[in-house]
């Protein structure tokens, strides 16, 4: 097995835990929620979506298969996008609907991000150019927005899950609200982008070591707060790949 970087492997190890934990659950694994209950075969579509991400994840430890399971993650993740996510938003824009979005443009541009880092053929072509990795980085940029904007508009559910020791939490929920979003505007302008990309990789991997993991092993956490947990991994994965597609580039 061979590994381009250490946040590749992180990237697809999680991916694979995230398929393992939807065919356990028999349902859509925490990143791909909500789908509607009237989907039209949406019991064959969870598992195919588990299935999906253990093959992917797989196919990125290898180094004869990461780019074709990148390229097949990349266009599922761009579908489920595009044919899910954006219209549910048109249709009805609450929570549920625009939160799910960002996140899946998030997961959806780190796809795009490992296409092209792996790939052979950088500077041949749109999806796979440095316009494209542009492109990407905007995208993973526009999720962090309404990330931090979410911080705001439910300060009253984010405030409480602070750690107690740390005290002033509306404080730590508005500066942690006030930095996705400076990092979000920083990436998609170009303007210390890198930094901006390093630092929102830092905070949302404390967010889960600090907020969520103390929480795990007290076994203080509901259905939803557990779904958080899983999403907070997952985005922790996201950022640091994307922030490591900066790693060749000028500092």
């Amino acid at each position: 097995m061979h590994i381009p970087r250490v946040s590749h492997a992180f990237f697809a190890v999680v991916l694979i835990g995230l398929g393992i934990l939807g065919l356990v659950k028999g349902d859509f694994a925490p990143g791909w929620q909500p789908v509607p209950e009237s989907l039209p075969g949406r019991q064959a579509l969870a598992y195919l979506c588990s299935v999906v991400c253990i093959a992917c994840g797989v196919g990125l430890l290898r180094s004869r298969t990461a780019e074709l399971a990148a390229r097949i993650l990349f266009v599922w993740l761009l579908l489920w996008l595009l044919l899910l996510r954006v219209p549910w938003m048109v249709v009805s824009f609450s929570v549920d609907h625009w939160w799910s979005a960002c996140s899946t443009a998030m997961i959806t541009a780190t796809a795009w991000v490992l296409y092209i880092s792996i790939g052979n053929d950088r500077n041949s072509g749109f999806f796979t150019g440095d316009k494209g990795l542009r492109i990407a980085r905007i995208l993973f940029g526009l999720g962090l927005i309404p990330l931090g904007l979410a911080h705001f508009i439910y300060l009253d559910a984010t405030a409480p899950v602070v750690p107690a020791w740390l005290q002033w939490p509306v404080f730590w929920s508005c500066f942690t609200g006030g930095a996705f979003i400076a990092a979000g505007i920083a990436i998609i302008v170009g303007v210390f982008a890198r930094l901006a990309a390093v630092l929102v990789t830092v905070q949302i991997a404390l967010l889960t070591l600090l907020v969520w993991l103390p929480r795990v092993v007290t076994g203080d956490l509901n259905a939803f707060q557990w779904g958080e947990v899983v999403v907070s991994v997952l985005l922790t994965a996201c950022a640091w790949v994307v922030a490591d597609s900066y790693r060749d580039g000028p500092r």
